[in-house]
């Protein structure tokens, strides 16, 4: 396996995790079906979603994959009136991820990150990177 971003950066934090890969040669790439391969609720496993806003410009949203992401909540938690998902054809220049395997965690720049609760509530969070074919797992706990 060939290290990723994630797994360099997460490794050198002292941050422990585990990676598990999976089969993407069913096409089935979508995050249900990656929680299922990856042997987690779904509400357990999370998309990265990367916005632009009208005001707050760039906002990084990470969000179970259970659910249909809410943009005008995202605005909200923003601090903006309207937000929108940046472009495939945008993503890794701004990234350095492409479309499906996007990390919160080593993109080229820092950018406001909101998480959903969710994880803090199961002390666990899985990233599924559908393109990379790993899902990170980490514990989670409130500073």
């Amino acid at each position: 396996m060939t290290k990723a971003n994630t797994i360099r950066i997460l490794e050198s934090a002292g941050i422990a995790f585990s990676v598990r890969e999976y089969d993407v040669s069913d096409g089935k790439l979508d995050g249900m079906s990656v929680a299922a391969k990856c042997g987690r609720l779904p509400d357990m496993v999370f998309k990265t979603l990367v916005t632009t806003g009208k005001t707050t410009g760039f906002n990084i949203f990470v969000v179970p994959v259970e659910f249909e992401p809410d943009l005008k909540k995202a605005a909200t938690s923003a601090g903006d009136k309207y937000v929108e998902t940046v472009k495939s054809k945008d993503l890794e220049p701004l990234t350095g991820y492409i479309h499906g395997g996007c990390s919160p965690i080593g993109m080229k720049k820092q950018f406001p990150t909101f998480i959903d609760e969710t994880p803090l509530l199961n002390a666990m969070i899985c990233n599924a990177c559908s393109r990379s074919q790993l899902c990170f797992i980490m514990k989670v706990s409130c500073a």
